[in-house]
C-alpha cells in the first residue's frame, strides 16, 4: 500500500521474455531425454495441457489444463458449441502462445476429433485431440 500523498516514481520499464526451456519428455517410453527449447517446448506444453484434465490434479493451478470429461453424454451440439473455447482458454495460458486458431471438428460414433492451429511466439503448428462424448 502507498502511504496517503506518496507516489510511484514514473520509470521505464522493459519486459524480458522468460527462456522456453524445458525437460524434452519421451511420453512413449516415460523417460527425460534431454532439454527442448523454442518451438519444439511450446508445442510439448500443448501436448501436455491437452492431455490434462483440469481441476482434477493437485500439483497443477487451476489455470492448467482442459476441461474435456464434462463432454461424456452431451449432445454433438453441446460439444461443438463449447470444445473451441475451452480448448483456447486451456491453450492461451500460456504467454508464448498467442492465439489458437482454424478449428476443425470432426465426430465419429463417441468420439470428437479436433484439429488446431496453435500461432506461437515461436511460429505455428497443428495440433489435435480426440474426445469422448459417449452420446
Amino acid at each position: 500500500m502507498i502511504p496517503t500523498g506518496g507516489q510511484i516514481p514514473a520509470q521505464s520499464t522493459t519486459t524480458i521474455q522468460q527462456p522456453s526451456r524445458t525437460w524434452k519428455l519421451d511420453f512413449e517410453r516415460g523417460r527425460v531425454t534431454g532439454t527442448i527449447n523454442g518451438l519444439d517446448a511450446v508445442r510439448q506444453a500443448v501436448y501436455k495441457a491437452l492431455q490434462t484434465e483440469r481441476f482434477e490434479h493437485l500439483i497443477y493451478s487451476p489455470n492448467y489444463g482442459v476441461e474435456l470429461r464434462r463432454f461424456l453424454g452431451t449432445s454433438q451440439a453441446y460439444v461443438q458449441s463449447e470444445l473451441k473455447r475451452r480448448i483456447r482458454e486451456a491453450l492461451m495460458q500460456d504467454d508464448r502462445i498467442t492465439d489458437v486458431t482454424d478449428f476443425q471438428i470432426t465426430f465419429a460414433g463417441d468420439t470428437a476429433h479436433v484439429e488446431i492451429t496453435v500461432v506461437s511466439t515461436f511460429g505455428r503448428f497443428e495440433a489435435a485431440k480426440e474426445v469422448m462424448t459417449g452420446v
